[in-house]
C-alpha cells in the first residue's frame, strides 16, 4: 500500500525486453535500506525489486509483465524519462494522501493546461468505464500522486497543481497528449459496488 505522496523522482537508465521488460531505475533512496522483494511505486504502478546496486548512481531493478505494459503507461517510457517513486508504507508512517494500492485502474489523457497564478490547472480524459468513479472533491492518483480532483464535467476532470507539486514530482515535465496512469479511489470503488445492489 502507498498514499500518493512522491518521495523521490527516479529517472529510467536502462529498459530491456526479456520476455517481460526490465527496467533499472537511478534513485536518490539509500538502497542499502531497499530490501530484495521490496514494493516500490513508479509512476503509480507497484513493481518489485529485483536486484540493487550503488554504482555509479544508486539504482534498482524491475520486471514488468506484458499485462502491467498494456494496462498502464509504461509503454511510453524511454531511458532517461523521470518517474514518480514512493516506496511502501510502513505501519505508523503518516498517511498525507490517500490510500492507494499501485494496481493502476487504466490511463487518463491531458487535454489542456493553463496557469492560474502560480498554479497550473489540468485537464484529464478519463476512460469511460473509469469517469463514474471520479468526483468533485474526491481523490485520485495520477502517476502515483494523490490529487484532489476540482470538477468534472463527462470523462473529463480537472487538477489544480500548486508549484510544490510541480517541482517535488514529474509533473512540471507533464504536456498536453500525455498519457497518465489513473488510480481511482478505494472507497469511490466500493460505494458504487454496493449502489449496484440498493
Amino acid at each position: 500500500m502507498f498514499t500518493g505522496i512522491v518521495t523521490d523522482i527516479g529517472e529510467v537508465i536502462t529498459l530491456e525486453q526479456r520476455g517481460d521488460l526490465r527496467a533499472r531505475i537511478a534513485t536518490g533512496y539509500d538502497v542499502d535500506g531497499i530490501d530484495i522483494g521490496a514494493s516500490i511505486a513508479c509512476n503509480g504502478v507497484c513493481l518489485t525489486v529485483i536486484a540493487l546496486g550503488a554504482a555509479p548512481r544508486n539504482w534498482f531493478d524491475v520486471e514488468i509483465s506484458a499485462e502491467t505494459v498494456s494496462a498502464t503507461n509504461v509503454g511510453n517510457w524511454a531511458v532517461g524519462k523521470r518517474l514518480n517513486l514512493e516506496r511502501a508504507l510502513k505501519v505508523g508512517d503518516e498517511l498525507g494522501g490517500h490510500i492507494v494500492s499501485g494496481h493502476v485502474d487504466g490511463v487518463a489523457q491531458v487535454i489542456s493546461m493553463h496557469d492560474e497564478g502560480d498554479s497550473t490547472r489540468v485537464t484529464f480524459r478519463a476512460p469511460e468505464g473509469l469517469a463514474k468513479f471520479i468526483a468533485p472533491k474526491g481523490s485520485v492518483a495520477l502517476n502515483g500522486t494523490s490529487l484532489t480532483v476540482n470538477e468534472v464535467s463527462g470523462a473529463e476532470f480537472g487538477v489544480n497543481f500548486i508549484p510544490h507539486t510541480k517541482t517535488a514530482t514529474t509533473w512540471g515535465d507533464v504536456v498536453v497528449g500525455d498519457m497518465i496512469n489513473i488510480e481511482i479511489d478505494t472507497m469511490a470503488r466500493y460505494v458504487a459496488r454496493l449502489q449496484e445492489f440498493a
